[in-house]
């Protein structure tokens, strides 16, 4: 069966799951491997989490209005823009590394420091540790692959939202 022809509530509920397995792995790279995120993997992982609820309210929703899916597809876009956003500015600093040797004080100083607007606006100016490739597949690094995946996630929930439905029960 053509995933692309899923009924709206099935297309969200997969990417929910997608959403739910990237930050199951994350978890597992981190606790089993050892392997420590920075303050951008954080704010990915976030974002991974928010598209997933997304998906998984649009799924439970499952709205028959096409206005419905679409403000649904495009509460999905919104929160895959914001991953795209994070994860496209980690593997720039990868790719262009700074000088200095650190990301600066971690996550938790600079939320009670600054709240969490404050802390993002911080990550955005991350150094040092924050560009150290410590985890490669296919010549991609972690965050060049949250890239990709909020790419794909963010066209795959747009087609569910926009695609046209079949309103006739039964058509030749």
């Amino acid at each position: 069966m053509n995933p692309f022809r899923w009924s709206f509530r099935s297309q969200f509920l997969l990417g929910f799951v997608a959403c739910a397995s990237l930050i199951g792995y994350a978890l597992y790279v981190q606790f089993v491997q050892q392997l420590m995120p920075c303050p951008f993997c954080i704010f990915q992982r976030i974002c991974f989490a928010v598209l997933g609820l997304v998906f998984l309210f649009g799924a439970l929703h499952a709205p028959r209005a096409a206005g419905t899916r679409k403000a649904w597809g495009l509460a999905a876009l919104a929160a895959a823009a914001a991953g795209m956003g994070y994860a496209g500015r980690h593997a720039w600093v990868q790719l262009h590394p700074p000088e200095l040797p650190s990301c600066g004080p971690g996550l938790n100083f600079m939320i009670e420091q600054h709240s969490w607007l404050g802390a993002a606006r911080q990550v955005l100016m991350a150094t040092g540790d924050c560009s150290n490739i410590d985890w490669q597949f296919l010549g991609l690094t972690m965050p060049m692959w949250s890239l990709v995946w909020f790419i794909g996630l963010a066209i795959w929930a747009l087609q569910a939202a926009f695609r046209r439905r079949n309103t006739h029960r039964f058509h030749r």
